[in-house]
């Protein structure tokens, strides 16, 4: 193990990028089908945009390390709309927006205060060149972190997905899973950003579940594809925007796009034939 630790700290930057996405994409493949199911992609879009809030919440409370404050708001904000849609005073997809539109808002406006704006619009696009190596201790954490989580819970929130009062009848506590999911996913959105960006984490979190659920016929097929197209997409996409100096975050997202439309198409002949 030590070896291992002093061999990572020794990595250059390529090498680096290159195990931050293998860390990384799994872990979106995996968590996006359960957001698929749930039906929670403005969920995760949500929590992406709200980043910046947490920027702000941070800048302003002296906060020199942006992660904690955006990991720290992300959390607050995510229990906070578990509650409120739990009262069942409105719909969901109300819910989120009326929280992801005024924390965005609030963002903004205290971030572009006296024309300040424009040192933190870098995670609108993300940068897998700011990836180091105490990132990646960080990510092998999470990225186990999420596989023992899902293979000790996921019949539960598989359940809790599939119906409420079906899950509550066969003695799952709905609540408690509910807050463990979306906290999950809020921790692993918020730690990308800074990679991803902004403006593409939440598509690079559902397409790959999306592409898959649209060719899987069993729970299994549905993870193996959507963990495939996520890692398979994102070692394109590194290697694409390398090449083509673009942003790496949207190219793979423009991969994972081709994905789903050559999926759709897949299924299109499966039902009319």
């Amino acid at each position: 193990p030590i070896n291992t630790i002093r061999n990572i700290r020794n990595m250059d930057l390529s090498h680096c990028r290159l195990l931050g996405v293998l860390l990384v994409t799994p872990m979106f493949g995996i968590l996006g089908t359960m957001v698929v199911n749930n039906k929670m992609s403005f969920f995760s879009d949500a929590l992406g945009h709200s980043a910046l809030t947490g920027i702000a919440v941070g800048v302003m409370f002296g906060i020199n390390n942006t992660l904690v404050s955006m990991l720290a708001f992300s959390i607050l904000l995510t229990i906070a709309i578990i509650n409120v849609k739990n009262a069942k005073t409105a719909s969901v997809d109300t819910i989120i927006g009326v929280f992801s539109s005024s924390a965005v808002a609030l963002g903004i406006v205290i971030l572009s205060y006296n024309g300040g704006f424009n040192k933190y619009s870098a995670y609108l696009i993300g940068d897998l060149l700011s990836i180091s190596n105490n990132d990646i201790f960080m990510l092998i954490i999470s990225f186990i972190a999420v596989l023992l989580i899902w293979f000790t819970c996921f019949n539960k929130f598989l359940l809790v997905s599939i119906n409420h009062t079906f899950a509550r009848s066969r003695g799952v506590n709905v609540k408690f899973y509910e807050y463990i999911f979306t906290i999950l996913v809020a921790i692993i959105v918020t730690i990308s950003i800074q990679w991803v960006g902004i403006l593409v984490i939440s598509s690079m979190m559902i397409l790959p579940a999306a592409s898959a659920r649209n060719i899987s016929n069993n729970i299994r097929q549905y993870h193996i594809y959507s963990i495939s197209i996520a890692v398979i997409s994102g070692i394109l996409g590194l290697f694409l925007s390398y090449h083509f100096g673009c942003a790496t975050g949207a190219t793979i997202v423009l991969i994972s796009s081709v994905f789903f439309a050559l999926t759709y198409f897949i299924s299109l002949r499966k039902v009319t034939a």
